[in-house]
């Protein structure tokens, strides 16, 4: 009669094998959602590098020159908006931190420069971008920050 007993529940080796199996597909999945949160970042600084491009082009058409920095295309602390701070931008991008990005706006006798570096590279992004004002897009697929001599975006 012991032989003819049903069996109930599963044992200990099938439970493990069912565990193993969940976690190797977990860790497929959080591998590929970190490629997309990375993938989704760099767009969003492609674009932002594009806002700012459009936010100096409407200060220079304001104030007859480029801003030398973010903050002075960002929102005033208070009062009204003028030349050391326009309010064309919004805050989190005068800051010079978005979307796991670290933005800089440097000033030129000429014009200006766009930079756009991950916070932690490899994490936030894999890519570094330079712009300036000939509008063009350029990237680095190293830590080194892009320059003028990088490759553009197509």
């Amino acid at each position: 009669m012991g032989k003819n007993r049903l069996r109930r529940g599963f044992s200990l080796i099938e439970l493990l094998i069912v565990i193993a199996i969940i976690l190797i597909l977990a860790g497929i999945a959080t591998t590929q959602v970190n490629k997309q949160l990375m993938s989704a970042h760099e767009t969003a600084a492609i674009s932002m590098v594009k806002t700012i491009h459009q936010a100096q082009l409407q200060y220079n058409s304001q104030f007859g020159r480029y801003a030398q920095n973010l903050t002075e295309l960002g929102p005033p602390a208070s009062g009204a908006d003028g030349p050391a701070a326009a309010g064309i931008i919004p805050k989190n991008l005068s800051d010079g931190k978005a979307s796991g990005y670290v933005f800089t706006v440097t000033g030129t006798p000429t014009g200006y420069t766009v930079t756009a570096v991950p916070e932690r590279f490899g994490n936030t992004g894999s890519r570094t971008f330079f712009s300036d004002e000939t509008l063009v897009t350029r990237n680095n697929y190293t830590a080194e920050p892009a320059t003028v001599a990088s490759p553009p975006i197509r």
